[in-house]
């Protein structure tokens, strides 16, 4: 199973992108709904679509960065041997 999901991910940056886009996603939802703020005064925390929404985009800017630090490097590194 860990093979498949490997090979998924190595096919391109959109893929691996999108997996932790709706993993932020999920994560937000999840905050929103153990953690958020009851009293209405948390904008982000207050309201499900907020928390997903910022979520998503941590989702986004996470998978970004992680995508250019660990594959980026590996395929420079390789082109150059």
């Amino acid at each position: 199973m860990f093979k498949r999901l490997k090979d998924f991910l190595k096919k391109g940056k959109r893929q691996y992108i999108i997996l932790f886009i709706l993993a932020g996603g999920v994560g937000g939802f999840l905050y929103w709904r153990f953690i958020g703020c009851t009293s209405g005064t948390c904008p982000i925390k207050s309201v499900w679509y907020y928390s997903t929404l910022y979520g998503l985009v941590i989702g986004y800017l996470v998978g970004d960065l992680s995508y250019s630090l660990f594959f980026k490097k590996r395929k420079e590194g390789s082109e150059a041997q």
